[in-house]
């Protein structure tokens, strides 16, 4: 899984980071989902592949930021999110 931070212009436009781009080209065709405060972007000629998946990780994100809202996480150092994020992939 890869992460990246990016903004919305004042026209709604939002970059792709480049290092997120390797398998997108000019002119593909997006679908956008959106579900509660969560937002999917998927390759259109992909929609129907994962979107049982797809759903999922937006249910799972949405509780996740409810929690966040409530309250329940902890604060961590960028480096610490770091070393936890390896030892939870290598758990994979």
């Amino acid at each position: 899984m890869e992460i990246a931070l990016t903004k919305m212009s004042s026209k709604g436009q939002i970059v792709i980071p480049k290092e997120m781009r390797s398998n997108l080209k000019e002119g593909d065709t997006f679908v956008i989902i959106k579900s509660n405060k969560q937002i999917i972007l998927k390759k259109a000629k992909d929609f129907d592949k994962n979107v049982k998946e797809d759903l999922e990780f937006a249910k799972r994100t949405e509780e996740s930021w409810k929690e966040y809202e409530r309250g329940e996480f902890t604060s961590q150092s960028t480096n610490e999110f770091l070393e936890d994020l390896k030892k939870w992939a290598k758990g994979k």
